[in-house]
């Protein structure tokens, strides 16, 4: 019997340091994420993508189950602090808040955040509002998206390797429902698979990649891209070219 007993108790001591370990590496995880999410917030200020409180940025910190730090709703991304970081669940219910309080939200937007790691198994999501992303998702609207090819930055995107290649961005209508908008995204992610990013009309840019890093090159590549077509346009004198 004491022997039973013994080796229960040692179980129970082996599950309870596994759980230990677990939690603090989520913790390390979340802080280290929060951490390099708040220098790409200072990085994507300076280059005008996300002025004011626009924008938004999530990355995984954990699979099973699926859990996002994600940026606190009207956060300033150009000051942004790990305190204005949530941690939220598979379903959008906030399971940690950075500055301890019950007050912050996360991102209003939080549901795309879910459906494009869903769709792409992405770990981290990214959304910009540059002033090209705004332009031509605007102007582009009713032909339901936009076509980026011959150019060499292309090649920088995963699995592209040609200047021929022809980048396809979806553009969405806005809506500030939420939920609607998530499974219109869902669909386009569906029907589009390998893309890598797409524009909502009058908004911005949501692109995503399996790190931080791989989402930060997808920005700076999608953002310069959309740019030269912008700048192209005025350059030949010819709005109506766009």
């Amino acid at each position: 019997m004491s022997e039973n007993k013994n080796i229960s108790s040692i179980s129970e001591d082996i599950g309870n340091q596994t759980t230990i370990y677990r939690t603090r590496w989520k913790n390390d995880n979340f802080l280290k994420l929060t951490k390099n999410l708040v220098e790409i917030g200072k990085n994507f200020y300076s280059r005008g993508w996300v002025l004011g409180t626009s924008g938004n940025f999530s990355a995984v910190t954990s699979r099973e189950p699926l859990c996002l730090a994600i940026t606190s709703k009207g956060s300033d991304k150009g000051r942004l602090t790990p305190a204005q970081f949530l941690e939220i669940d598979g379903v959008g219910n906030v399971v940690r808040n950075g500055d301890g309080r019950d007050e912050q939200q996360p991102s209003a937007e939080a549901s795309l955040h879910l459906a494009v790691i869903r769709c792409t198994n992405a770990d981290a999501v990214l959304h910009t509002h540059s002033i090209w992303s705004t332009v031509l998702s605007d102007m582009h609207a009713s032909r339901g998206g936009i076509v980026l090819e011959g150019y060499e930055m292309l090649k920088g995107l995963d699995g592209v390797g040609t200047h021929q290649h022809k980048e396809y961005l979806p553009i969405l209508e806005n809506s500030q429902d939420m939920i609607e908008l998530a499974q219109r995204v869902s669909a386009t992610l569906q029907e589009y698979n390998g893309i890598h990013g797409f524009l909502l009309r009058g908004h911005g840019l949501y692109t995503w990649g399996v790190s931080l890093e791989e989402a930060i090159h997808n920005v700076e590549i999608l953002e310069f891209l959309m740019e030269v077509l912008v700048r192209s346009a005025q350059a030949r004198g010819s709005a109506v070219s766009l």
